[in-house]
């Protein structure tokens, strides 16, 4: 997995990517005990809101900043979002008032919103060799994972020197390293977009991509599943920590560092796993995994606490790290094999906008439910949320999924470049080859047609 590595443009990317992920994992940490600071009892509905808000920068910025990708050398661009980045996280100590922590992640995630699509779209363009971009992934899921491991790790022994608003500082160093490496890399130029229209086009086309291919279809689903089980992790734990059983702050990285070790054991895992095996049969036992571990937490966080429904609840915590992790690392995957590469910022986009969606409707759930019905409905709902989630994404994801497809053009002329391999066929010119909605596709084919399909 660390060979590609070796690729000098990944490695600059790898590592500011890292750098900053270590910020932002201080940041969580600090941010959960402000609102605690701030709200005490109330923090989780604190957290709800302000990462509801986090959600809705991301919904509606996302498809935007991937639409201007192409328009915008991107260098600059990654290395402006991180330098807004890290100015308001030097502000988040200063505040007085919880309105102003939500202005506050507003920003930050608006700035988040422009970076992460753009970076997700670049990576794919500086390593193409499928194997290298399935390291990719892992070696990026790793990063996140190390970060949910490392991070509380490290904030915990901070928190033992300093006051929690110094940690914020630590998150504006992680943003400034990384827009330093970004701005000392030469990024590939992207390839020149087919279709025509303005920004607000560009931006469509992502979403109706999602919409028309039944495997992102699926994706979305999946990502609905994840949202369901994470935001109980990250609106719920300092309450779980600090309120049911009693545990100091320290406890509260305790707990997400669980959270980050089965997300760590699990990428590390997966490029070995799905040489063997496709994306959809890695992800969707995953997925089915995730309910059933919220089923045991609502069990857990019902009975009076003690030391061995601690340690369960950290093996809960573990395993819903493992199970998302084998969710959306192959998600990348399944964007990639999807999309043309000239599409890949929209694609990229999209997904990032649809999948923080999902979050925008779960974090609320798990904030407010938590503070108005109690841990054991929260963790109920959720998994019922996510089981709902996964049993739709096993119908609408086909079990066999080939990426070659024999279908139908029905409009193309005789003689267009498009149909060069293609043959007469009833109502138009039949042929097959890797299928995507592209500007020559623009819906599905249908799957009953004996081995073709009708579409364009």
């Amino acid at each position: 997995m660390l060979s590609v590595l070796r690729n000098r443009t990944y490695r600059r990317l790898f590592a500011a990517q890292a750098v900053a992920l270590v910020g932002t994992g201080l940041a969580t940490v600090a941010l959960s005990l402000l609102a605690y600071d701030m709200a005490g009892d109330d923090a989780s509905a604190v957290l709800g809101t302000a990462l509801a808000i986090k959600m809705i920068a991301y919904v509606g910025i996302a498809p935007l900043a991937g639409a201007l990708a192409g328009r915008l050398p991107r260098r600059a661009l990654l290395a402006a979002m991180d330098l807004i980045r890290a100015a308001v996280a030097l502000v988040l100590p200063f505040v007085t008032e919880i309105w102003q922590v939500h202005l506050l992640i507003f920003l930050l995630q608006a700035a988040s919103a422009t970076f992460t699509p753009v970076f997700q779209a670049t990576v794919p363009e500086v390593l193409p060799a499928e194997r290298d971009y399935t390291r990719a992934l892992s070696m990026s899921r790793l990063a996140y994972d190390l970060e949910s491991l490392f991070s509380p790790a490290l904030a915990a022994a901070l928190l033992t020197l300093v006051s929690y608003d110094r940690l914020f500082t630590g998150t504006s160093l992680g943003f400034l390293a990384s827009a330093v490496l970004v701005a000392a890399t030469a990024l590939p130029r992207p390839a020149p977009a087919p279709h025509g229209g303005g920004v607000y086009a560009k931006a469509v086309f992502g979403t109706r991509l999602f919409w028309a291919t039944p495997r992102l279809r699926a994706l979305l689903a999946l990502d609905l599943a994840v949202a369901a089980a994470g935001s109980l992790i990250f609106v719920d734990t300092v309450v779980l920590v600090r309120d049911h059983f009693g545990r100091s702050a320290g406890a509260v990285s305790v707990a997400l560092g669980a959270y980050g070790a089965g997300s760590v054991l699990t990428a590390l895992l997966l490029p070995r796993l799905l040489g063997r095996r496709t994306d959809r049969a890695v992800m969707l036992p995953a997925a089915f995994a995730l309910p059933v571990v919220l089923a045991a937490v609502a069990v857990l966080t019902a009975r009076a606490p003690d030391t061995w429904s601690w340690c369960a609840v950290l093996a809960g915590w573990a395993a819903i790290g493992a199970a998302s992790c084998a969710v959306l690392t192959p998600g990348g995957r399944v964007v990639r094999r999807s999309t043309a590469d000239p599409d890949l910022p929209s694609a990229f986009a999209a997904r990032f906008s649809l999948s923080h969606g999902c979050w925008l409707l779960t974090y609320p759930v798990a904030g407010w439910l938590a503070a108005g019905a109690g841990l054991p409905v929260t963790a109920l709902v959720l998994g019922a949320v996510s089981l709902a989630a996964t049993a739709a994404a096993a119908v609408v994801w086909p079990a066999r999924d080939p990426s070659r497809l024999e279908h139908v053009h029905p409009d193309l002329p005789p003689g267009h470049p498009h149909l060069a391999d293609a043959h007469p066929a009833a109502g138009g010119w039949r042929h097959g080859h890797h299928y995507v909605i592209d500007r020559h596709h623009h819906r599905w084919p249908d799957a009953g047609l004996t081995g073709a399909s009708r579409g364009r």
